[in-house]
């Protein structure tokens, strides 16, 4: 029988999904074909609505090698679990003769542990362990929580927490999970055969695509130990997202609050000696942070240096003398021990990072608002480590030993793949060299005519923007378009305070127009609010940027209050524009316009999610017409309509809502029967 060729599979995979095939889908899979029979690396931009995930799901089925599939976010991940891979699989069985197995793998802490479920948590204050579920009042939300988890243990299959619904607390899940530190392991634990965490690995051993996210992506690189199973080829989707999410991987973070913690796990499983030590050094910790002022350290003072030292050593002495004391009055041994290994261990390694200095890391002072009450007395106040780029281990971690395929809507900034292909650690397209990768960037374009389907407006006669300064005269300019507009407004706001004063102010000067502002309500809640009412708008910060999908008349205007540059006063992003900057590139365009480049292609494709969407993008930052950087930003944007002219704008906006009006009264109006 002859092998089925690419097109002939796509076309099975794209009907059994309800879909239609796309010129740029079926380019996109001929790519990644190419990509993993040449085993090399492929960067493909695909807009939304070409059909993504079949354009790279289909070659990778095909080919029949294991196959990894990291993606950013839950939904993707659950589209690609409960929709596309079924679909798909069964569509290409009749032609493969074979039905590849797929899976879902996490971290360990996003299943529930039975552990801690049927045996309790260890408690900090007293010995052993205590039932969570009689500590908790049952009229409490904790309590209610806790219920409904024991509940759900008895009917889940997966205990992942992503497929409970309504979700719970992260305070109450914690109480039901554990993190790959603390778990006993399989062997030791009483419930291993059991162990959700274990059920997904197994799973994940036998299948020939697993689908897991970037945050495992990047333990499995950084760590050592390998997490996910040994795999040919690697697609990571939403790969614009990457870079920040390995980052933050490999950040690390001590504050009073987690130090305390660690000496009063400890405190019961070690000598007077080994704990007064940790207490001591947790002490001194704590009184050089309440002076901590936020900023970057280019050099870590003296006196905090011997504080890290002190506690670094206090934290080893813990850690040997753990593993020798048996108390014989702390129930559940193993668990309070594992559980005070972990932190321990975790305080340990994050003092000793910095305490060693390299310099290849940026630290720094963080401080936040406590959030009230004598509970919350430690969260002023945290030390910060991480790395000052991500692109040396992710050039040797990701790009050897696999095909790797890297996709998003967004990778192409300025007009070429070359910016985000230095953040992943490769060199410029067709570069040649002994340790370069060598890999391909294929734009395959969008479904969408952006040009006829809409307006990009730069509201050039506005002040230039000031930082934190009075913007009267954005907010005069916005009240107008969200009128022309009859609402159907998303603002994407480069920071909450401004998304605060706005939603305040609009909402007493056109209160016909309802405003959902962000942190009010579940992100949840408010996308389907702001779906369910076209007058209705919605404001917010980075979240929306990129993680609302609303196509349809709801969505008409996407306003941006200005342009997404990093904070001035960001420690990682300013040490990593002057490291460019000493190293004889341009700091500003490599760091702060690239980072405002991606964000603004993400809050941009906010506007047309279909082939019938129209709108206005409109960006109320001079700056965007004005400044040199203005045409590599607008570059990275869908090739929109361009204005600058207000009247115009508000013309069309209005033109637009009459239409969006007609059709919704029609929608409403009975047809009578002839």
């Amino acid at each position: 029988m002859t092998k089925p060729s690419l097109p002939e599979l796509l076309h099975a995979a794209v009907t059994a999904v309800g879909g239609t095939e796309r010129p740029g889908q079926v380019t996109m899979a001929e790519a990644v074909a190419e990509a993993i029979d040449g085993a090399s690396h492929l960067l493909v931009q695909a807009g939304t609505g070409t059909g993504k995930s079949l354009g790279y799901l289909v070659p990778a089925l095909a080919q029949g090698e294991r196959v990894v599939v990291a993606t950013a976010t839950l939904a993707l991940q659950r589209q690609l679990v409960e929709r596309d891979l079924p679909r798909a699989v069964e569509a290409l069985h009749p032609l493969l003769r074979r039905r590849p197995e797929f899976a879902m793998l996490k971290g360990r802490s996003n299943y529930l542990c039975l552990h801690r479920l049927h045996e309790g948590v260890p408690q900090d204050e007293e010995e052993g362990l205590f039932d969570q579920f009689e500590a908790a009042a049952p009229t409490s939300k904790l309590g209610q929580d806790l219920l409904r988890l024991r509940d759900w243990a008895d009917e889940t299959e997966t205990g992942d927490r992503d497929n409970l619904t309504p979700g719970v607390s992260d305070r109450a899940w914690s109480q039901v999970s554990v993190s790959s530190r603390e778990c006993l392991g399989a062997t030791k634990c009483a419930y291993g055969a059991e162990c959700f965490a274990e059920t997904a690995r197994e799973r994940a051993k036998l299948a020939e695509v697993v689908v897991t996210n970037h945050a495992l992506l990047a333990i499995d690189a950084i760590e050592g130990a390998p997490v996910l199973p040994q795999h040919e080829v690697l697609i990571v989707d939403e790969a614009h997202e990457l870079v920040s999410r390995v980052t933050g991987v490999a950040t690390g973070e001590l504050t009073p609050g987690q130090v305390n913690r660690a000496v009063r796990r400890a405190a019961k499983l070690v000598d007077e000696k080994a704990a007064d030590q940790l207490q001591t050094a947790a002490e001194g910790f704590e009184r050089l942070m309440e002076l901590a002022l936020p900023g970057r350290l280019e050099e870590i003072p003296e006196d905090l240096g011997y504080a890290l030292m002190a506690l670094r050593d206090a934290c080893r002495t813990v850690i040997s003398a753990i593993g020798n004391t048996r108390d014989k009055s702390v129930q559940d041994e193993d668990a309070v021990r594992k559980q005070a290994l972990a932190s321990v261990e975790s305080v340990h390694d994050v003092a000793e990072r910095i305490a060693n200095g390299s310099e290849w890391d940026v630290v720094w002072y963080e401080r936040h608002e406590p959030r009230g009450g004598a509970a919350y007395r430690h969260s002023g106040a945290s030390l910060r480590v991480a790395p000052m780029s991500v692109s040396g281990l992710l050039r040797e971690k990701l790009f050897t030993d696999r095909s790797v395929v890297l996709t998003s809507a967004t990778l192409k900034l300025g007009g070429d793949f070359n910016g985000v292909g230095a953040s992943l650690g490769l060199g410029p397209e067709g570069a040649e060299g002994d340790d370069l990768p060598q890999w391909k960037g294929v734009d395959v374009g969008s479904p969408f005519d952006y040009p006829r389907q809409g307006i990009l407006y730069v509201a050039k006669h506005l002040a230039r923007p000031a930082r934190d300064g009075d913007r009267a005269d954005m907010l005069d300019e916005l009240t107008e378009l969200i009128q022309a507009a009859g609402g159907r407004t998303l603002g994407l706001f480069s920071s909450m305070r401004a998304a605060q004063l706005a939603a305040e102010e609009l909402r007493s000067r056109i209160p016909e127009f309802p405003i959902l502002l962000q942190g009010e309500e579940t992100l949840g809640e408010l996308i389907k609010n702001f779906a369910a009412d076209p007058k209705t708008c919605l404001f917010g910060t980075l979240s929306l940027w990129q993680g609302v999908d609303v196509p349809g008349p709801s969505c008409q205007l996407v306003v941006m209050d200005k342009i997404p540059f990093p904070r001035p006063d960001d420690p990682l992003m300013s040490a990593r524009q002057k490291a460019v900057e000493e190293a004889g590139g341009n700091g500003f365009m490599a760091v702060a316009a690239t980072h405002a480049a991606l964000l603004m292609a993400q809050g941009a494709g906010r506007l047309v999610r279909a082939t019938g969407d129209r709108g206005v993008v409109a960006v109320l930052d001079q700056r965007l017409a004005t400044a040199r950087y203005g045409s590599y930003l607008k570059a990275s944007l869908p090739d929109f309509w361009c204005t600058t002219d207000r009247n115009q704008v508000r013309k069309s906006l209005a033109a637009i809502d009459a239409v969006a009006k007609r059709a919704e009264t029609e929608a409403e109006t009975p047809v009578e029967a002839e």
